[in-house]
């Protein structure tokens, strides 16, 4: 049985959805594929649901350019759409003196992305804002926030559907073949289906390098590694929330250092930890806490004993393996993936969630190329 649609769109997480919204949005028939029986089961809601300000990323990046573009079309969305979210701000912390030349650079990096004016705080400041901190110094980031990820989802799958969008839920992608006429891709749903569509955007995730490869005719040259990096999170228990704002240490390599954050009913949570990992798995070791200890106690000494229980775990697609510098998304539209109508997207984690309404609009303009 052979279906044909306009645009198939494989991915139900948040990028996936904002990009469905999106060609929906211009006219286009689009069908949603997603292997799970329910939308962002993985990245998408497995995160510190934190709206980033476009602080970190290298300038001239995609990452930076999509968070800080996606960062103000989210906070518009989420007003004209009632979705729960709080623009509360946070504190990059510096414990130590040497990690001020960083927080300098990390400033002007910045400036230069559009990440809005990061005020350096002295101590005194940084501890009148939250008293229980401990820092030598501290920037400011007014523009970061927080949101609910399930309800920012549940936003876009509703303005997608309203524009004719349909998504087929337990519908894995199990191979195809693309080519400069024609992309068809095979599915198993109810009932073994071939799709035959003019355009094609794997927004997979953690698998879309796998499903890349499943894609008879696309250059294998053209599909980069993939690495996963798991993210352990724990929450504050028995103890009142110290903090009022998201506070964050001097960020690291791999990630930006196991954090606070708040979600919106005011559970204080922290992570998340960098554990480099070969296969997806969502358990917490009740043994990482003590990392989460130390790390913590360097600017919030007064963590108690036995105040932190396992929480949650998130897995990072990531295209650098471990000890290699962070690389920035890979968008990859007809020119990169040499076939008409096919898209692929790689590598997108954090700020994903933040950006994904820019890359929506992205990936609408590789398409009209």
């Amino acid at each position: 049985m052979t279906e044909t649609v306009d645009a198939v769109v494989v991915g139900a997480g948040v990028v996936g959805l904002a990009i469905a919204r999106a060609l929906a949005r211009e006219g286009r028939e689009v069908i949603v594929l997603e292997a799970a029986d329910a939308i962002g089961t993985e990245t998408s809601s497995r995160n510190s649901e934190v709206i980033h300000a476009g602080i970190y990323y290298p300038s001239g990046s995609l990452k930076a350019k999509f968070c800080v573009e996606g960062r103000d079309k989210l906070y518009r969305f989420c007003a004209e759409h009632g979705v729960p979210h709080r623009r509360c701000g946070k504190l990059i912390v510096a414990t130590d003196e040497s990690q001020r030349a960083g927080m300098e650079k990390l400033r002007a990096i910045a400036a230069a992305n559009g990440a809005g004016d990061l005020a350096w705080l002295s101590a005194e400041e940084a501890r009148a804002m939250e008293p229980q901190l401990a820092c030598i110094g501290a920037l400011h980031s007014p523009l970061t926030g927080i949101i609910d990820s399930h309800s920012y989802m549940l936003a876009l799958q509703g303005d997608a559907e309203e524009r004719g969008a349909m998504i087929a839920f337990l519908s894995p992608v199990i191979g195809g073949h693309v080519g400069h006429n024609s992309i068809e891709i095979e599915v198993v749903g109810a009932e073994p289906m071939r799709i035959r569509c003019k355009t094609l955007v794997n927004s997979g995730g953690l698998h879309a390098q796998a499903l890349s490869r499943k894609l008879d005719g696309l250059n294998p040259a053209t599909v980069p590694p993939a690495y996963l990096a798991k993210g352990n999170y724990y929450v504050l228990t028995g103890v009142r929330p110290p903090f009022t704002r998201l506070i964050y240490p001097a960020p690291e390599q791999a990630g930006l250092g196991i954090h606070v954050t708040l979600d919106l009913a005011g559970q204080m949570k922290f992570g998340p930890d960098v554990e480099w990992v070969n296969e997806i798995a969502y358990d917490v070791d009740p043994r990482r806490a003590d990392s989460f200890y130390a790390a913590i106690r360097t600017y919030w000494p007064a963590l108690p004993d036995g105040a932190l229980s396992p929480g949650y775990a998130g897995m990072r697609p990531k295209l650098q393996k471990p000890g290699e510098a962070a690389k920035d998304f890979m968008v990859q539209g007809p020119r990169e993936t040499g076939i008409p109508g096919l898209v692929n997207l790689y590598g997108i984690e954090s700020p994903g969630l933040t950006a994904s309404l820019a890359i929506a609009d992205h990936v609408v303009e590789l398409l009209k190329c």
